[in-house]
């Protein structure tokens, strides 16, 4: 799916998503993946939205936001109730969707100005 690309986007906003791959403005990314509103997207070793614990959200925290979107592929599931209730202890905003849904939703939270991190789970066997 194309997104329409704007002159003030983020660097890291969403240029186009389709199962297996996202596209910002300066990266092809085909494997699990967490992204601020800018710096490099950062290497997620999660496969499978089934499994999360709240041990895999460590590298979401140290950036310190106040919403993330957990994109768990090409349908939501949603992750235990020990890893929402780990998000609602931090007073962290926490969201969980499809990836085509997270990646809109990525970049409208973005264009607002939002302190959003994105978490896309893409399939397995994509190298980092």
């Amino acid at each position: 799916m194309q997104f329409t690309h704007e002159r003030d986007a983020a660097p890291n906003s969403i240029a186009s998503y389709v199962p297996g791959e996202v596209r910002t403005g300066a990266h092809l990314i085909h494997h699990s993946v967490i992204l601020g509103a800018a710096g490099e997207p950062r290497y997620w070793p999660v496969t499978d939205a089934g499994s999360l614990s709240a041990r895999d959200f460590a590298p979401l925290l140290e950036l310190k936001p106040e919403l993330v979107l957990l994109g768990t592929g090409e349908r939501q599931v949603f992750p235990s109730a020990r890893v929402l209730a780990a998000f609602a202890g931090c007073g962290i905003g926490f969201e969980v969707m499809d990836n085509g849904a997270a990646c809109r939703t990525f970049n409208l939270l973005l264009q607002e100005g939002r302190d959003v991190v994105l978490a896309l789970i893409l399939p397995e066997g994509s190298d980092p």
